[in-house]
């Protein structure tokens, strides 16, 4: 996901304004920032379980799964027992574990983020924030492949129907799964002295901030409960870019794209692309547009000192904490991408060659399947001829 040719870039720069005048900065290094070492694609540094360099293939089997599920419903019960006595059948010696919950399923054991053993397949079962969730886990560092299923009420980033699990297996262990290495973005906080701030979280997301928070879809910043307008200065590798007045401003991955950026106004991205999504929320300029950076770019949102309204922070939909004026966030790339596995990696040899329409298993963009079957993307203009061709 990430280009080669980026190599080892500079840490990011930081503006502080001279008291002279408002347009008048200084650059100034942090030097704990995290390093711009980016990954080189294929490459997932995912435990032992590394695609090939040649093509973004799994090997070698896995011999760890962890399991990340959405509140045990009973259908939620029932797949994941029938998950497991599948893999304890036909897998047997492979570990799986699950999060210490009171609702841990029988036959699994106990696993804490962070602890040293290691886990070669995240399978999730849930929605879309089952995945959210299930990358938080590896905040730290990298992310072992995600194999996900559906069983929430979108669905947008899971390309498995529950029913197939079996199949979508089956092409892991034989080393046919292919991924896509899912962006993600790091993000370190600043005080007002441009010191790194201290964890002021009290839900365990700010435990990470004296180094930085990796997030999958976006980070967001946001008025919050003030009734009055944020004022945001925007640097772009070091040079100040504009301020903005507005309900707050979102920086999103491609995969984020889709989700609150996608509500604020801003592109769809495909997420093999790498880049990063600047769009405001509700800027007072109406000539204040979205705006797409390469991934190399490193973004610092400081907040102005004469907003008259701090800016809550929302990362991946969770608040962490408030940013006050002075203070500020720099986003950039994270080396660390969610390799997921593609839909298209289940493959029926033995499936009937004969021309039909569509695309079948394991040749469909599931991309291009899901913008325009979960957002029906056009469907207003595709809805109007099909009704001009009803009443001929």
């Amino acid at each position: 996901m990430f280009s080669s040719s980026f190599g080892c870039r500079s840490l990011p720069t930081f503006i502080s304004k001279c008291s002279s005048t408002r347009n008048a900065f200084v650059t100034r290094k942090i030097s704990s920032a995290p390093p711009r070492t980016f990954v080189a694609s294929p490459v997932i540094l995912c435990n032992s379980l590394t695609p090939r360099k040649d093509r973004n293939h799994i090997h070698p089997p896995p011999k760890s799964i962890l399991i990340v599920n959405k509140l045990r419903t009973q259908p939620v019960i029932l797949a994941i027992d029938a998950f497991l006595e599948h893999v304890q059948a036909t897998y047997p010696g492979v570990r799986v574990f699950h999060e210490d919950r009171p609702d841990i399923p029988h036959g699994a054991e106990v696993w804490h983020p962070g602890k040293p053993e290691k886990i070669d397949l995240v399978v999730t079962l849930g929605g879309d924030g089952t995945i959210l969730h299930a990358s938080s886990l590896f905040s730290a560092g990298a992310v072992p492949p995600v194999l996900s299923f559906s069983m929430g009420t979108l669905g947008f980033l899971l390309p498995f129907h529950i029913d197939d699990f079996a199949k979508a297996l089956e092409s892991v262990f034989h080393g046919k799964a292919t991924v896509l290495n899912r962006m993600r973005l790091a993000c370190t906080f600043y005080d007002s002295h441009l010191a790194k701030k201290r964890d002021q979280a009290g839900d365990g997301i700010g435990k990470f901030l004296n180094r930085y928070w990796q997030v999958m879809n976006e980070i967001a910043l946001h008025r919050g409960s003030s009734p009055h307008l944020n004022t945001i200065d925007i640097f772009v590798d070091g040079q100040h870019l504009t301020e903005a007045v507005s309900d707050g401003l979102i920086i999103s991955t491609p995969t984020g794209s889709t989700a609150y950026s996608l509500s604020a106004g801003g592109p769809i991205v495909h997420p093999s692309l790498s880049a990063l999504v600047l769009t405001p929320i509700c800027p007072r300029s109406l000539s204040f547009r979205p705006l797409v950076f390469p991934s190399s770019s490193s973004i610092t949102l400081r907040i102005g000192d004469r907003s008259r309204a701090p800016a809550g922070v929302s990362m991946d939909g969770r608040t962490s904490h408030v940013l006050q004026p002075g203070e500020s966030v720099n986003v950039q790339a994270s080396p660390f991408p969610v390799p997921c596995i593609n839909r298209s990696s289940i493959t029926d040899d033995h499936a009937d060659e004969t021309p039909h329409e569509g695309a079948g298993p394991g040749k469909e963009d599931d991309w291009v399947r899901d913008i325009n079957n979960l957002l029906q993307y056009n469907a207003t203009f595709r809805s109007k001829a099909l009704l001009r061709h009803s009443r001929t």
